[in-house]
């Protein structure tokens, strides 16, 4: 969890870490994160950085903070993210995907039956 691309503050960066490992279920609703500081030493990353992360994380409502006590996951978190991947991929990916089905003359059903075929062989 060290490497830092340039494309991205570090403390979106780390935000975004956060969200997905809120996704997997590392880190449930009511949970404590990790305090600034152990994260800050962790990563070696500045204090400050970790803390406008999780700043940025308290603004979009998925984490709350209790004073003298750290840092808590949000409950409903867990839905609020789903949904709003949900519907990031309604409406950016599929209409990706539709586009270049269309580039490369690949038929709605032979898609169709590749994507149960690879959604199957991940259950």
């Amino acid at each position: 969890m060290t490497e830092w691309n340039d494309n991205q503050p570090i403390f979106r960066q780390l935000a975004d870490r956060i969200t997905e490992q809120i996704l997997q279920g590392i880190w449930c609703e009511g949970e404590a994160l990790p305090s600034v500081r152990s994260v800050a030493a962790d990563l070696k990353i500045n204090h400050l950085t970790v803390m406008k992360g999780y700043q940025l994380l308290v603004d979009e409502g998925l984490v709350e903070k209790k004073r003298g006590q750290g840092m808590f996951v949000a409950d409903g978190a867990i839905g609020q993210l789903k949904s709003n991947q949900r519907q990031d991929f309604i409406e950016q990916q599929i209409p990706s995907i539709a586009s270049k089905l269309k580039q490369l003359d690949i038929p709605l059903d032979e898609f169709i039956n590749q994507l149960k075929q690879h959604a199957e062989d991940k259950s």
